[in-house]
Parts: structure tokens; C-alpha cells; sequence
């Protein structure tokens, strides 16, 4: 047996109204579209996972010699040199 426990929601009117027309237009009410529309929201939060950037590393000694000491201007410069801008 389902438990229900009545509450009171406010929202705006426009969107109440639409509510309404919607649940006419598809033959079922507001309420089930109410329902309908928690239980997704709630669904999507359950199943969304927290980003995680992906491990991107290579294998190497870190920066050559000739950039080491250099600027991010100048190492994104070299990066694109010969590629046109």
C-alpha cells in the first residue's frame, strides 16, 4: 500500500496553468504530473556522477631544455609554430 501525504507547493501561476492545459491536453492531471516530474528530477541527481577530469599524463622528462625557463607565450608559440594562426 502507497502512503500519501497532501502538501502545499506554491508556484507561479503561468506555470500552473500550463500545468493544467497539459494534463488536460494528455487526459491525466496535475498531480500525476507533478509526480512525474520529481521522480525524474530526482532520478537524473541519483544517477549523476560528480566530473572527473581524465588522467592525461605522458610519458617523458618534463619540458625540453630550449623551453624550460619560458613563458607560456612563448611555449604556446612554439606549439603552433608552422600551423598558421
Amino acid at each position: 500500500m502507497v502512503r500519501c501525504m497532501k502538501t502545499t507547493v506554491e508556484i507561479p501561476d503561468s506555470l500552473l496553468e500550463a500545468a493544467r492545459k497539459a494534463a488536460a491536453d494528455e487526459g491525466t492531471t496535475v498531480r500525476a504530473l507533478v509526480e512525474e516530474g520529481l521522480r525524474k528530477v530526482l532520478a537524473e541527481r541519483r544517477s549523476g556522477e560528480p566530473f572527473r577530469l581524465r588522467k592525461a599524463t605522458f610519458k617523458g622528462q618534463g619540458l625540453q631544455a630550449n623551453v624550460a625557463d619560458a613563458g607560456w607565450d612563448r611555449i604556446r608559440e612554439l606549439s603552433y609554430d608552422g600551423r598558421g594562426a
